[in-house]
């Protein structure tokens, strides 16, 4: 039982009941019907009449609305100035951050951390709460295996598994042990339906999935968020084979809650109710209204659609009153369930969480989520100018001194001017060293006149190391933000290789440090660069954290939550990948491209670091296990720092189902763990796993494990599994 399922009090169920028998068919209808303020745009439109609208009883909450005074003052217009004095919910998107901001979400996932990721959601709600606000549209739980796609940088990655636990502590981190607390946001798992497989890469496209790729990729990380309690969660826009999310009965009736139980609260995207015209499916706004609700649908955002055309619909029977009262519940039960019929204004008055926790932890959530890519010769760690050696450092690019690109895309209420530009960190490490520090932009992020390469590379040839900052713009990843391209935008590669020309022709180290939402291809950057490290978005501190790793204060532990392609032909591409009857090989007629080999730049999971780990051995407690045996074996994996630095490893953990009446894929992620080392010790990674971790879809469409024979392999990545054993599933035994 969790906070945001469990069952209410006699007194409020008694509460609720008399409300709905008291409410006229507008005022339900109002508790259904969610509008934006305007102190943030997140949509295409904003009403301006929401005050009205709150005192008309026509209002169940407001998003893009926080701030104590503001949000005490709206709530009571909603206490003190309608005939039932039901309080107004307070939503905003806080997905990584609310005033302080961590890395973006796809940045946290690269730090495998669990606990981290549940810590992040408990600050960000903790200081989100002191503003007003009751309820946030996060965590994303959209897994994506193709990068032109904006919002891949606002979800988990590509692993379901992974993306599956990310869902569960999100969820844990937001809603904590009591919804009712005052530093508390209800959580919302979106966006179902596929949103992650837009066609052709492009935001609200279709996504046309198999039910078997659906059930298997998809949906996971939304059951375990429903698992995990979550309190509400949100269609996403698009169509799944041509029937809109919004308006999916078979998804939101049939398998959300008839097949999972969830009995939280389906609320739509921002005007996608309305949005069902421009699908094709409604023929007038009345129409969506009634189709929407038909689905399962409990609140519209923005749209107004269920107001302004469900009283009708009551009228000449085409919206059962039963639909409207069950969704009118669920908003009050949330309602509830957040401690607003006891004290509406709990929210509007409490203090913030403590700003030393929250800049202390900013600082570790981002330098947990760099990835090192590249370190040739030891390239990094740099040492700092004692003793002559770094004289000079160049910070060269136009993402060194660029602290409002490093909040990124859904930056909440950030203040961009107050996030730690990269240069600025790297000059406050250095600072009293002796090192010297020259910088130079060299060119816009996009294109534009006021380049300066030719200055660029003169900067580069007075230093004895170069940190190139490259990436791409906060705006350019994101919702709407899908690009054609997965080069670094306007002439930052000719930048780059101006200035990698440069350091070639003195012998100096380049250390590339990219900062983007999506992973880029750059397979030149990768042949040249002495080290390359993936920094994503990393919020308010990011400049502290990238100094941190670039002077060895911080040994880098990040793991690639996707696979990073050659070139943009490979995608999509990912880990798991089913395989080919003629899989890649030297023969002519097997699947290859004839311009660029099918391995990736960079594999799932991949990422280096300043120590060495050594894998040892994989042990099993069992060679077999009867399909019936819920205990499952137990995994073990010793792992041996052999290298000069404390160190921390992700283990993980992959199978393959070797014959099955269905074809699997080559690897699936099973577990992983995190090891913390010093030089010289052993750890050992332990796992367990149930007959159930081996189901699948099966070729009749049911879900469950077969017999037969496994691999499990672990390793520091997908690509990179020395350790090797061979495990049987068998039939339960029949008298």
């Amino acid at each position: 039982m969790t906070a945001a399922d469990a069952p209410l009090s006699l007194s409020d169920s008694a509460r609720i009941d008399d409300l709905i028998s008291r409410m006229t068919i507008e005022e339900k209808l109002g508790q259904l019907n969610l509008l934006t303020a305007d102190l943030a745009t997140t949509g295409p439109s904003v009403r301006g009449d929401y005050v009205e609208e709150i005192r008309k009883g026509r209002v169940g909450g407001l998003f893009n609305a926080y701030g104590r005074d503001f949000t005490r003052e709206m709530q009571r217009l909603a206490v003190e100035e309608t005939r039932l004095g039901v309080p107004l919910l307070f939503a905003f998107d806080v997905i990584h951050g609310h005033r302080t901001i961590f890395p973006v979400p796809l940045g946290e996932a690269a730090s495998w951390d669990l606990d981290l990721m549940e810590r992040t959601a408990r600050l960000a709600a903790a200081e989100a709460a002191g503003e007003g606000l009751h309820w946030t549209f996060a965590p994303m739980l959209d897994v994506c295996r193709d990068p032109r796609w904006g919002r891949i940088v606002e979800g988990p990655g590509e692993s379901a598994f992974l993306s599956m636990h990310i869902a569960r502590a999100k969820v844990r981190g937001y809603q904590g042990g009591d919804l009712a607390a005052s530093d508390t946001l209800a959580a919302t798992a979106k966006h179902i339906g596929a949103y992650g497989a837009p066609r052709a890469g492009r935001d609200y496209e279709t996504a046309d999935v198999s039910e078997r790729t659906l059930r298997e990729i998809y949906l996971p990380p939304f059951r375990a968020a429903v698992e995990a309690g979550v309190a509400s969660i949100m269609p996403s826009f698009n169509d799944l084979a041509g029937v809109p999310a919004t308006a999916n009965e078979a998804l939101l009736d049939g398998i959300v809650r008839g097949e999972w139980g969830f009995g939280g609260l389906f609320v739509s995207d921002y005007e996608a109710v309305e949005e069902l015209k421009a699908h094709g499916i409604a023929a007038d706004d009345a129409d969506a209204a009634r189709q929407a609700l038909a689905a399962g649908l409990d609140m519209d955002m923005q749209s107004a659609t269920f107001i302004a055309h469900l009283g009708d619909g009551v009228r000449d029977g085409t919206a059962p009153l039963a639909r409207i009262d069950a969704a009118v519940r669920r908003v009050l039960e949330l309602k509830a369930r957040l401690g607003l019929f006891d004290d509406p204004y709990r929210r509007c008055r409490e203090p913030a969480a403590s700003a030393e926790d929250l800049t202390g932890a900013a600082r570790d959530a981002a330098r947990r989520s760099i990835v090192l890519l590249r370190n040739v010769g030891e390239a990094l760690p740099l040492r700092r100018g004692d003793g002559g050696a770094l004289r000079t450092l160049a910070v060269i690019g136009p993402l060194a001194d660029a602290g409002r690109e490093m909040l990124g895309s859904w930056a909440g209420a950030g203040d961009p001017d107050k996030a730690v530009a990269i240069l600025a960190g790297i000059e406050a490490a250095l600072a009293g060293s002796g090192t010297r520090v020259l910088h130079a932009a060299g060119c816009p992020i996009e294109s534009g006149e006021d380049e300066d390469i030719t200055g660029a590379v003169a900067t580069a040839r007075q230093a004895d190391a170069v940190v190139l900052c490259l990436g791409e713009a906060a705006w350019m990843s994101g919702e709407a933000a899908c690009r054609s391209s997965l080069d670094l935008p306007g002439r930052q590669q000719a930048l780059a290789e101006a200035v990698l020309d440069a350091a070639a022709e003195r012998g100096v180290p380049v250390i590339a440090v990219l900062t983007s939402g999506r992973p880029l291809a750059l397979p030149w950057l990768e042949a040249r660069a002495s080290a390359i490290l993936q920094t994503w978005f990393l919020g308010s501190q990011a400049g502290r954290a990238v100094a941190d790793v670039l002077f060895g204060d911080w040994n880098p532990s990040g793991r690639l939550p996707v696979t990073v392609p050659r070139s943009l032909g490979q995608v999509p591409i990912h880990h798991d990948q089913r395989p080919t009857g003629r899989p890649p090989s030297d023969n002519w007629y097997s699947s290859k491209y004839l311009d660029v080999r099918a391995e990736p730049l960079y594999p799932f999971g991949f990422g280096l670091s300043y120590t060495r780990f050594r894998y040892d051995a994989l042990r099993l407690s069992a060679d077999s296990l009867p399909i019936g045996d819920a205990a499952g074996i137990e995994i073990a994996v010793d792992v041996t720092n052999a290298g000069p630095r404390d160190g921390e490893e992700t283990v993980q953990l992959y199978v393959r189902d070797l014959v099955a009446s269905v074809a699997r894929p080559v690897r699936e992620l099973r577990g992983f763990a995190k090891l913390r080392l010093a030089p010289g010790e052993t750890g050992t990674a332990s796992f367990r796993l149930a007959p159930d971790d081996f189901a699948f879809v099966r070729r009749d469409m049911s879900v469950g494990p077969e017999p037969g024979e496994f691999e499990i392999a672990a390793g520091p990545n997908v690509a990179d599994l020395p350790l090797r054993s061979r495990f049987r599933l068998d039939a339960d035994a029949r008298s």
